[in-house]
């Protein structure tokens, strides 16, 4: 069951003006010890789920969060431009596309825009910012996406560059995880600790104050290349814990949140403005190919133990759907055949099948969350209980979201551990691709057979070719039980009477998009 609280919403148009005039106009300080609500909205208040650990867009682990790209979009523009919807639209660049033999890359780029500091933005920066992250030294963490590309060539407004190999997705990365435009001449004047100390970028609003752990209070960019944004003051708080945020908007100290338990959002709806729309984002459970795991029969047991529609239904409330694979039904590979039924009894003859029961029960780690995701630590301790049912008996460890990518990226994760997977571009190179591709620094799991079947389909130039092959990868990833998918996301949002937000399939709540009711 999809749940979805139908909410009269603006029309979706095809470009940046558009949507930024949707935007919204403040509202008053919570900090200044005024409820928000009692008062007129001159400085919008958000209460957002994560902290910002770092400023730079295009390095290091936050730039593959997908839940700070809302904060990396509100500072940094992308090089092309995604809508609500997930589709593609210009940006910095205006035009792109691939020579005829498809050896290079060519981009046109934007004129007539500036960075925040008033210097001319231009298709310099755009080679240069490239050319940063397809440098391995830089430290990117898809430098295996943009390292695709060299001997980049500026004339005038024109970016061309050779490409080592087709890559069907190279310019979805680009208004996806790391795919920001950084300033040239500023940040090979500052270096890299200056930038985090003073960011500047394009974007729709400016970095004016930034404490560490506790909030960042932006101001519009009046020249914004797109149009002002309506809200001419931003301060987004970093509220990690659930409950904080619940009582941030119900007390009127923060004007917008996202990511409250369902429970709290069916009650505050009523009386606050509420949307919850399906967004790209899939709950999930890691598998490390470590330990028990690489027992087949206990991998295929976990998944089958599991009644994913009852969590839905009872602890999410209905918000979300059911899947068994890294695609949901709005990605370009999703395949409805590829089923993984419920069944507790074939769980317990595939556990006796590896000497394990009730009474002699297979035992690992698994580790979560707590109040990152709607009920993403009840989700596993329910999971843990069915688990127990039929032999298998999990420890769960709580960790902070930033200590999972840590972990993740060192290759040292439990052998289960819940994350959310988003994929905002819905290609299956982003889903299935870099979540299970062994070679990839975002995948847990290394089977070699998994790595040989995706190999052939990163340059595959016939779409319907590629789109099976990743069909076929989904389904023996499902047979094999090498992830376990658990459900998309509904993304519940609650905000003031006097703001209207326009929900973002990406999950990226934007002020920019923001307007005054």
């Amino acid at each position: 069951m999809n749940k979805i609280n139908n909410r009269e919403t603006t029309p979706m148009k095809l470009n940046r003006r558009s949507l930024l005039q949707l935007s919204a106009a403040t509202a008053a300080l919570g900090f200044a010890g005024i409820p928000a609500r009692a008062q007129a909205i001159d400085e919008l208040v958000i209460a957002y789920n994560v902290n910002l650990p770092a400023w730079d867009p295009t390095t290091g682990p936050s730039a593959v969060n997908p839940t700070l790209q809302g904060l990396y979009q509100s500072v940094f523009d992308q090089y092309i431009l995604q809508q609500p919807d997930l589709k593609p639209a210009p940006g910095r660049l205006t035009e792109w596309g691939w020579n005829d033999d498809r050896t290079k890359v060519w981009m046109t780029v934007r004129e007539g825009v500036t960075w925040h500091d008033g210097s001319p933005f231009t298709a310099d920066d755009v080679a240069w910012s490239l050319a940063r992250v397809a440098d391995p030294a830089t430290g990117s963490p898809i430098n295996f996406v943009w390292a695709n590309l060299s001997n980049f060539v500026v004339e005038g407004n024109k970016v061309t560059a050779d490409a080592k190999s087709f890559d069907p997705t190279l310019f979805k990365w680009m208004y996806f995880l790391t795919g920001y435009v950084l300033p040239k001449a500023y940040f090979e004047k500052v270096g890299a600790e200056g930038f985090e100390a003073a960011p500047i970028g394009t974007g729709p609003y400016m970095v004016e104050k930034f404490e560490r752990n506790a909030f960042v209070r932006l101001k519009a960019n009046e020249s914004y290349w797109g149009g002002a944004p309506e809200f001419k003051t931003v301060t987004i708080k970093f509220v990690t814990d659930a409950a904080a945020r619940v009582a941030e908007v119900e007390s009127g100290n923060s004007h917008v949140t996202l990511e409250v338990p369902y429970e709290e959002y069916d009650r505050l709806k009523a009386t606050l403005t509420g949307t919850a729309e399906p967004v790209s984002d899939i709950g999930m459970i890691f598998l490390n190919d470590i330990d028990v795991m690489l027992d087949a029969n206990v991998r295929k047991a976990a998944v089958h133990a599991i009644d994913k529609q009852a969590i839905i239904d009872r602890l999410m409330g209905g918000y979300g759907t059911k899947i068994d694979t890294l695609e949901t039904p709005q990605y370009d590979a999703f395949d409805p055949s590829i089923t993984v039924e419920y069944s507790p009894e074939k769980a317990v003859e595939l556990l006796a099948a590896s000497g394990y029961s009730v009474d002699n029960p297979v035992k690992f780690k698994i580790q979560t969350t707590k109040g990152y995701k709607p009920k993403d630590y009840e989700m596993i301790q329910a999971i843990v209980g069915l688990w127990r049912k039929v032999g298998i008996e999990a420890e769960i460890e709580v960790y902070e979201i930033a200590k999972h990518y840590e972990l993740r990226a060192a290759d040292q994760l439990a052998p289960a551990s819940f994350y959310n997977w988003g994929n905002s571009v819905g290609d299956p190179t982003t889903s299935t691709g870099f979540a299970m591709y062994g070679p990839s620094p975002h995948s847990v799991w290394d089977g070699q057979d998994v790595i040989d079947m995706i190999n052939p389909l990163w340059g595959e130039a016939d779409e319907a070719k590629r789109i099976a092959g990743w069909k076929a990868v989904d389904k023996h990833i499902a047979e094999n039980a090498l992830v376990i998918p658990l459900l998309q996301y509904v993304q519940p949002i609650l905000s003031a009477a006097g703001v209207v937000v326009v929900p973002h399939a990406s999950g990226a709540l934007l002020p920019h998009l923001m307007k005054r009711a």
